[in-house]
């Protein structure tokens, strides 16, 4: 009888910490991310660069002016530019946390956005994040949004 209470409470503190190190995991992937879009906000290049890793890959699904639907690469480097650039009005992305999922090491993560320039809505649509537990705690390391201009439905 004390095996079966030994094993039980072995078995209660294994899924406790379990549990309590997704929850960690899951506030540290959101922390990455909102770093990403407080930098934006911010036109802080530097905020930005610093949720991504070394080797990153940004992707956008959309349709071209054909109506064809293409997926085009552009490179951090560029976003990071644009976003230091000065520009007169706030980017501001908003995002909600739809869905994360963590597998050891690794996260996908969708966030639906609304983006606003300044207070004027200009589009919307869905990033997907994946990231990757690093010495330095969780990077991006792909980027790939949809922009659906104003159906945010």
């Amino acid at each position: 009888m004390n095996w079966i209470k030994i094993i039980g409470s072995l078995l209660g503190l294994f899924f406790l910490t379990f549990n309590a190190t997704a929850q960690t995991d899951e506030a540290e992937i959101k922390e990455t991310i909102m770093l990403m879009f407080d930098g934006m906000r911010a036109g802080d290049s530097a905020m930005v660069h610093a949720a991504f890793a070394k080797q990153v890959t940004m992707q956008r699904v959309a349709k071209n002016r054909e109506g064809k639907v293409v997926v085009s690469t552009s490179d951090l480097g560029g976003f990071l530019k644009a976003v230091g650039t000065p520009h007169d009005k706030v980017w501001d992305e908003q995002i909600t946390f739809e869905s994360i999922q963590i597998d050891g090491e690794m996260a996908s993560v969708w966030t639906p956005f609304k983006f606003y320039l300044g207070d004027t809505f200009s589009h919307c649509g869905v990033n997907v994040f994946k990231l990757y537990k690093s010495e330095d705690g969780w990077k991006i390391f792909h980027l790939v949004d949809t922009n659906r201009r104003t159906d945010c439905g």
